[in-house]
């Protein structure tokens, strides 16, 4: 579902009713909601630029930080100012979604992103976390949510991400197994079922998804990379791992944010573009 967020509130930063209900109840049927028109593009601008140059650092490396196939990256946005924007990374709509969905004290574990380079391969299907625990009969509710943005305007031309409608409801893969891959004979067996979408989003749009819900990284036929910020949101309870750090300075963006940003702000420089490592990536497959 795309939500178009309206002027009057954009102008009072509140998701209306209507919309805040079609947002859950988006996520709880089909895993995932698109809210248009609630970031800057001027934000949205320079991040893309300072991106852009930050990947041609990266392509530097020894070792690419590949995501399960040649041409998709994980590549992390500055950690400083000026290029941490409250409409990324405590965007208030998001933030009353997450809320109606995790509830009270809920936190962002992750402030990464994915590039999908000119040329790249197609991604297996998978999940990004499967169900909490092992033998459901019946998904549980969401317990962590993943919020992407894009800094253009993304569709099949510029590699969007592929999405599969009302699979985070499939109990087949949980947390802990050996592999976050879906089963082959199972993405063909659901596709005659709910076949998948494209996730298109205009500029200043962000998706957010149910973690579970499997999607994956298609090619990027185009002649520039698509960067994708991702964060997640977790249900209070569900605490792991150590806090995220940010260059001081970024203080004031997440004043009455509404929730945990799980933040440490340090003066120490903050090694962010060598610091990813190749996911599922294998000598001889290349880069």
């Amino acid at each position: 579902m795309r939500i178009t967020i309206r002027p009057e509130e954009i102008s009072s930063s509140k998701i209306s009713n209507v919309h805040l209900d079609q947002a859950v109840d988006a996520i709880r049927n089909d895993g995932y909601v698109i809210l248009e028109d609630i970031v800057s593009h001027a934000h949205l601008d320079l991040l893309h630029e300072k991106m852009d140059d930050d990947l041609r650092t990266l392509m530097t490396a020894r070792v690419l930080p590949i995501n399960f196939t040649r041409g998709h990256l994980q590549q992390d946005p500055p950690p400083f100012a000026p290029y941490v924007f409250r409409d990324v990374v405590a965007n208030p709509f998001v933030v009353q979604v997450s809320k109606k969905v995790l509830g009270d004290g809920f936190f962002n574990s992750f402030y990464s992103g994915n590039t999908n380079c000119p040329g790249s391969k197609i991604q297996p299907v998978h999940v990004d976390t499967g169900q909490l625990w092992w033998g459901l009969k019946v998904a549980h509710p969401a317990a962590s949510l993943v919020v992407n943005i894009a800094f253009v305007d993304v569709d099949e031309h510029n590699g969007s991400i592929e999405l599969w409608p009302g699979s985070h409801l499939d109990t087949s893969i949980a947390t802990g197994d050996a592999t976050i891959k879906v089963d082959e004979r199972h993405v063909e067996s659901r596709r005659k079922v709910s076949p998948p979408v494209r996730g298109n989003t205009k500029m200043g749009s962000m998706l957010i998804r149910d973690i579970r819900l499997w999607h994956r990284g298609m090619p990027n036929p185009s002649d520039h990379p698509r960067q994708m910020i991702a964060m997640i949101h977790n249900i209070h309870w569900f605490r792991q791992g150590r806090p995220l750090q940010l260059n001081k300075g970024c203080e004031g963006v997440f004043d009455d944010c509404g929730f945990d940003p799980n933040v440490e702000f340090t003066d120490e420089p903050i090694d962010y573009i060598f610091r990813n490592h190749p996911y599922d990536y294998h000598e001889g497959h290349g880069n």
